[in-house]
């Protein structure tokens, strides 16, 4: 059952209408020729959606980021990439089934691929703790990316998790430790690193994958230090102050971008990525080529001095006048 959002409702109820008339013309030859009726409503419906989609909120943004059909991390694999081989294990007794990462083809190059994958059965987002990894996950990654970094290969992160399991079992085994040791590696690993935020981008979890020398972000995606949610519990005790949480947060890509969060927003399918996982793909796609070629030109040296930099410049502010 497709899940529509209260802000979406007059966009279905349009294309219902669409879908109905195309339904009769193909019918009924005695309704006559409806194909100038069809034809401008399907005008007004993309006239509409541009405009809804184009003022979201910060709430609003999330929830699409959230949507149960968005493409996840494997969808873009199975749609960009070509022969997946999936790796496993932290080689610590741990396997971490919330991160998936492997070897595959993007176009001519050999590359490593390395994402949180959130389920989509019941099942499967039991298995994958709805993309909360444990340690053993953020572990299994930077001994993929250390690997990648032994044979010279690019890597790719596709980042979606509402953030790092929080529980104490998590904790117990070095939760913070772990991920502070991804920022730490990835910062100095002598290998190309692009990053997407492809849907949530949430606090530490998210940033255990997120130090590269490109970041880039789906248009409807999020990424915060904290979930609205978590945010509006802490400062006025109340989560239904989770519209005005999300505002504090500036966690769209639009306002990341003006901050030099990151690099690049990557346009997604009118009316969300979640619409049509195909043209979602071709624009993630066409995005790694480009940010390919901007970090070609770099030698490992300068690669490693604009990372550095990059992560330096982030939180810098100049005071006002008092």
């Amino acid at each position: 059952m497709v899940q529509i959002l209260d802000f979406e409702k007059e966009l279905f109820a349009e294309e219902s209408q669409i879908r109905e008339l195309v339904s009769l013309s193909h019918m009924y030859d005695s309704v006559g020729d409806i194909t100038e009726e069809i034809t401008k409503r399907t005008k007004k419906l993309r006239r509409m959606k541009r405009e809804v989609f184009a003022g979201l909120d910060g709430w609003q943004m999330t929830r699409v980021a959230r949507h149960p059909d968005r493409p996840h991390m494997i969808d873009y694999v199975n749609h960009v990439f070509k022969d997946f081989q999936e790796l496993h294990g932290d080689r610590r007794g741990g396997y971490g089934p919330s991160i998936v990462g492997g070897l595959a083809k993007f176009d001519d190059r050999s590359v490593m691929v390395i994402g949180q994958q959130k389920g989509r059965t019941a099942e499967e987002k039991l298995r994958r703790n709805f993309g909360m990894s444990q340690p053993s996950g953020y572990r299994k990654a930077l001994r993929l990316m250390e690997l990648a970094e032994k044979f010279r290969l690019p890597i790719i992160t596709l980042i979606d998790t509402p953030g790092a399991y929080p529980g104490i079992d998590a904790e117990e085994k070095g939760q913070s430790e772990a991920i502070a040791y991804n920022l730490f590696k990835m910062s100095g690993l002598k290998t190309p690193i692009i990053v997407m935020i492809i849907g949530e981008g949430g606090s530490g979890g998210a940033l255990a994958l997120g130090v590269g020398d490109r970041i880039l972000m789906l248009e409807h995606s999020v990424y915060s230090v904290i979930s609205p949610e978590g945010c509006a519990s802490i400062l006025w005790d109340d989560k239904t102050k989770v519209s005005q949480a999300a505002k504090a947060l500036c966690l769209t890509a639009k306002e990341l971008l003006e901050l030099n969060v990151i690099d690049q927003i990557v346009k997604e399918p009118l009316g969300g990525a979640h619409r049509n996982h195909r043209r979602a793909a071709a624009f993630v796609r066409r995005a790694l080529r480009a940010n390919f070629k901007i970090i070609a030109n770099h030698s490992t040296e300068e690669m490693l001095e604009l990372r550095h930099e990059k992560f330096r410049r982030m939180g810098e502010f100049t005071e006002g006048e008092k």
